[in-house]
């Protein structure tokens, strides 16, 4: 199955990001921290993470530019689940090696739609 590490610091969208993603069919590996994010992606190699920009410690630029600097996670597609709108915070989630972005609240399907740009799936019915 196809794994969807996601990197957020609060529970509650941690655990509802989680339950999204398995719902769609893929395994969540969760962290919520940053640099625990950047250890588990290196360890689990996920197929698609899905990174907090604000958190404490690290934050998600940081964690996007480690990601990808590890020659293992550097073609790892990196989607910024972020609060931040503003053009240019967005273009420096960009910048940072993020390959998109997704601002927060969305929903269900908003998720589900820039998940599947880059896990394509196809359901057994």
């Amino acid at each position: 199955m196809k794994k969807v590490l996601i990197i957020e610091d609060h529970p509650d969208m941690l655990e509802l990001l989680g339950r999204q993603i398995e719902l769609m069919g893929f395994v969540p590996i969760i962290a919520n921290l940053g640099a625990e994010g950047v250890a588990k992606a290196l360890s689990e190699i996920p197929d698609l993470i899905m990174l907090d920009i604000m958190m404490p410690g690290m934050d998600g630029r940081e964690v996007a530019k480690q990601i990808r600097n590890a020659p293992a996670l550097k073609d790892v597609p990196i989607v910024a689940a972020t609060a931040l709108f503003r053009d240019s915070d967005l273009k420096q989630c960009i910048e940072a090696g993020c390959s998109s972005y997704i601002v927060k609240p969305f929903t269900f399907r908003q998720l589900e739609r820039t998940v599947r740009q880059y896990i394509p799936t196809t359901r057994a019915s």
